[in-house]
Parts: structure tokens; C-alpha cells; sequence
């Protein structure tokens, strides 16, 4: 018995074994295709350590979101405030390799090293699957996936690596292309 589906061993041609293997050859390749065409996912969580840096964070958070919609690769995201001074960004991209070069690229490379001393909490998770738009469920994923991100002056919550309950007082904003 052969290991292809009975619907697709029923519209293969009777000439032979070559033609099973060719088209067994198909599928397995149709398959590794389709696990490279599933998107790569950025979630991050910064809280601020002070209203008084919150008009150059807004300045620079707008300039990434203009660079991510320009950026190749990017298929979408959005910027949610959430309140008490804490943001989370999503994004999806084609590739984990078009992610990395718009995390080092002008605007978002050029504040990253900034957030060491405006945050004293920040997180970040990635996740290669389907784009996940739900905010309690990314709140979730972030809960159970997190990588603590260095910063200078940590609260406790973040040196515990843990973070409260999202308490979100706006929608999201979504960043256009």
C-alpha cells in the first residue's frame, strides 16, 4: 500500500512506479514549501521608566512603525498603549531574516540601545505560525514565552520576570503599509 492519500493515489497515472515516486516527490516537496510560507512573529512589551521620556519613545516608536511598513518582508502589525506607560508592538514577516534587518536598520537600530535606559520593564518573544492578532492571547504567549530584555534600572517585576495583567485603556494601532 502505497503512503499517498486514496485521493491522490487515484488520479495518478497507471504507467508505473516511476509515476507514484514522482508524484510522492511532489507532495513532500508542496510540504517544505509550505513550512517556509508561514510567517515570522515579533511580539515586544516596554514599559517606561518615566512620563518624562515618553515624547522621544512616541517620536521614535512612530518612525520604526514607518520603517516596518516600508521595510521588505513585513506583512503586518500594530502598536498597542496599554496604560501606566507600557506599549507592546506586534509584527509579522515573511522570514526571520527580514525581521532581523529591520530590527538593525535606521530608526528601530538606531533606538534600541535607548531603551536599555528608558525602560525598566521590556520583553520580547518570536514564534514562526499564523498571525496572531488577539490581544489576550498574545498577552498569554508573551506570559509563557518571554526572554527578559536587559535593561539599566529593572523593577522587580522584571527581575522576577513576571509583569501584570494588561490593563489595556486604548485600541490598537495598526501600522500601515
Amino acid at each position: 500500500r502505497h503512503p499517498l492519500s486514496h485521493a491522490h493515489a487515484c488520479q495518478l497515472p497507471l504507467s508505473g512506479e516511476h509515476e507514484y515516486w514522482r508524484a510522492r516527490n511532489l507532495l513532500k516537496s508542496e510540504a517544505r514549501t509550505l513550512q517556509h510560507v508561514l510567517p515570522f512573529n515579533s511580539l515586544t512589551r516596554l514599559r517606561l521608566c518615566s512620563i518624562f521620556t515618553l515624547p522621544a519613545f512616541a517620536k521614535a516608536a512612530r518612525e520604526s512603525s514607518a520603517q516596518a511598513a516600508a521595510a521588505p518582508g513585513f506583512i503586518e502589525g500594530a502598536v498597542l498603549a496599554e496604560g501606566r506607560l507600557v506599549f507592546w508592538t506586534r509584527t509579522s514577516w515573511e522570514n526571520e531574516a527580514a525581521m532581523k534587518a529591520y530590527r538593525s536598520a535606521a530608526a528601530h537600530g538606531a533606538v534600541m540601545p535607548k531603551l536599555m535606559d528608558w525602560c525598566d520593564e521590556a520583553c520580547v518573544t518570536h514564534w514562526e505560525g499564523a498571525v496572531e492578532k488577539d490581544w489576550d492571547a498574545l498577552y498569554a504567549r508573551m506570559a509563557r514565552d518571554k526572554r527578559m530584555s536587559k535593561v539599566r534600572k529593572p523593577t522587580k517585576a522584571q527581575q522576577e520576570g513576571r509583569f501584570g495583567p494588561m490593563l489595556r485603556w486604548s485600541p490598537e494601532q495598526l501600522v500601515k503599509k
